[in-house]
């Protein structure tokens, strides 16, 4: 049977510290059960209050991707006759000027240059739609797919006077393709309970996710519950409390198409989109204190324990994509897609190794 609580002092925002066990049990101590109001009318009550609330503001987290590495319209890139050159294209967009020349031979005057590209599987370029080889010998890409993703060869033959004997250097670029990683925020949250496998419990777990769900519709947002456990914890002379521990996921829904109003303007903004979401449940926790610690009535059998909200910021790459810094110094916030001898079959942020994987980009070993 649920109850009317007390509950003293405000949640931090970010709900990283928790409540001091003999300050929790001095609370615990003395609650009687009243019938006064249910956690699941409390719910609905800070339900209705959010939905009123004026709009909250939102902040770009530090870790923040680039959409693209540099306009690609004026980057030029120049190769070296010492190492390979990496190129990072992201998916579906163009790429920079690949040029078929050095840093020291850029700006010189070449008479009778002839240049030469070549695909990784050894074909002359131009070969494709989506591929273009200039008068002045640069490649460029428009629409970059996985494919087209390898070790490119240019070949350069020049002369710096009509008397000298013509000059051959050969370039090589490894392009790769990549995206940016999707990614969610994962709350995990505790509440005092009913006694384990108790109704009480399933009834309010069922509504606290609803009430949550349709918090963050508007914003193209979806609430999924990832892990609820009921644990018996001992509390210093307080013997055996019964506590819930949620864990649950806020992801962004492509596209709009599960909201009320399909995302199309400048507001929605992945991670705009996903930092509003993350404000709107922080200040539904926070309200579950400060509404609460107003009345006169004791603690209930289900309320959320003061400080045990904690979120953390998760990056997942697509299938066949992965993020290493190590090998990717230059994109090392990219979901880059796995070379061959690697592969990922699932959305996380690593390739694994696959000697049998021969292609960019495998999903399977």
């Amino acid at each position: 049977m649920a109850t009317m609580f007390d509950v003293r002092g405000p949640v931090p925002v970010r709900g990283v510290v928790g409540m001091e066990g003999a300050a929790r049990e001095s609370r615990l101590r003395g609650c009687r059960r009243s019938q006064y109001l249910s956690p699941l009318s409390i719910l609905l009550l800070l339900f209705l209050h959010l939905q009123a609330s004026p709009s909250i503001g939102y902040f770009y987290p530090k870790w923040y991707l680039r959409q693209v590495i540099e306009d690609a319209d004026t980057v030029k890139l120049v190769g070296s006759t010492n190492l390979p050159v990496r190129i990072y294209v992201m998916l579906h967009h163009n790429s920079p000027h690949i040029l078929c020349v050095t840093k020291r031979l850029r700006n010189a005057e070449l008479i009778d240059p002839v240049f030469h590209w070549h695909a990784p599987i050894g074909n002359a370029l131009p070969g494709h739609s989506s591929v273009k080889v200039t008068t002045t010998g640069s490649l460029i890409f428009s629409n970059f797919s996985e494919e087209m993703s390898g070790i490119y060869t240019c070949s350069l033959s020049y002369k710096r006077t009509a008397e000298e004997i013509e000059k051959t250097i050969h370039l090589k670029y490894v392009l790769y393709a990549y995206v940016n990683p999707d990614f969610y925020y994962q709350f995990t949250a505790r509440y005092h309970s009913a006694p384990c496998n108790n109704i009480y419990n399933v009834s309010f777990e069922k509504k606290l996710l609803q009430i949550l769900r349709r918090l963050v519709l508007h914003l193209s947002c979806e609430v999924r519950l990832l892990k609820s456990e009921c644990h018996h914890v001992k509390m210093q002379r307080a013997g055996l409390q019964n506590e819930l521990f949620f864990t649950f996921s806020v992801i962004l829904i492509e596209n709009g198409t599960k909201g009320p109003d399909p995302c199309t303007n400048s507001s929605c903004d992945s991670v705009e989109r996903l930092d509003k979401a993350k404000n709107i449940i922080e200040r539904f926790f926070i309200k579950q204190v400060e509404v609460l610690e107003k009345r006169l009535e004791p603690l209930p059998e289900i309320y959320y324990i003061e400080g045990t909200l904690k979120m953390v910021w998760i990056n997942r790459c697509s299938p066949g994509y992965g993020m290493n810094a190590l090998v990717h110094p230059s994109c090392p916030d990219c979901c880059v897609i796995c070379t061959p001898g690697t592969y990922n079959p699932h959305s996380g942020t690593h390739c694994l190794q696959c000697n049998s994987s021969m292609v960019y980009g495998a999903r399977t070993c």
